[in-house]
């Protein structure tokens, strides 16, 4: 598994060179407009629980492996009450007729975050525990990158409205960084796990298509945060070619 941890280190550090994260990371723009994707990323957040509780999660089990698993899961499928609790604070939960909900979730807008989820479900279900670990790792790398550019917008704002942001701020990243999966016997443990060379290449094929799908979230999600201001976050406007400066 050590080689799989390689990759997928390697792999995160190409992550972070997503156009998405030098934009969050412009402090000339105002740090709402930095999240103004927010609302793409929902069926991806809001799916996170029920993968954690449903596919993920397996008991009663004897593998050391799964146990870590199912630790793992209970530490993660209630995130989506802050990406909730956040969206209301950012004032994006305003009021929106049903079918218009329905059909900005399932529009073309926010198929990468669907589709994101989609592929999760398609290599977690019935899998080992071992490419269920694969998995976890690559949405903890991918996570960790989000996060740790997200909380210092989280901090501005917090400073301008004087309220929390536990989805997109540091109280997220610290739970993250924090998981059973990150402690040293647990990784050291998952590290020396050996793997079969058929398996590997299988989990090498799986970790290179997840950040494939992870990426092509991250443009569509600057796309977005471009085209719509987060005062009109349903609204495409022009696309933003000033940055927008904080009131």
């Amino acid at each position: 598994m050590e080689k799989v941890l390689a990759l997928i280190e390697k792999k995160k550090q190409e992550f972070a060179e997503s156009g998405l994260f030098e934009f969050m990371r412009d402090q000339s723009i105002d740090p709402r407009q930095r999240l103004a994707f927010a609302p793409c990323i929902a069926p991806f957040a809001m799916s996170f629980g029920e993968f954690n509780k449903y596919v993920f999660r397996e008991e009663p089990t004897n593998d050391p492996l799964q146990v870590i698993v199912n630790t793992h899961t209970y530490e993660d499928d209630h995130h989506w009450l802050w990406f909730m609790e956040d969206l209301e604070t950012l004032g994006i939960n305003k009021a929106v007729k049903f079918n218009d909900a329905l059909n900005f979730l399932w529009n073309e807008e926010t198929k990468p975050s669907r589709w994101v989820t989609h592929h999760i479900f398609r290599y977690a279900f019935g899998a080992s525990p071992i490419t269920k670990l694969a998995i976890l790792e690559v949405i903890e790398a991918t996570g960790n990158v989000f996060f740790s550019t997200a909380a210092p917008i989280a901090q501005e704002l917090r400073t301008i409205t004087q309220k929390e942001f536990r989805y997109f701020g540091r109280f997220h990243l610290e739970v993250e960084i924090a998981h059973i999966i990150w402690t040293p016997e647990v990784y050291q443990l998952i590290k020396n796990t050996q793997l079969t060379e058929e398996t590997r290449q299988e989990v090498f094929k799986m970790v290179e298509h997840l950040f494939e799908v992870f990426t092509e979230l991250t443009d569509a999600l600057l796309v977005y945060a471009k085209t719509h201001s987060f005062e009109h976050s349903f609204v495409q406007s022009r696309e933003i070619l000033q940055p927008l400066k904080v009131a």
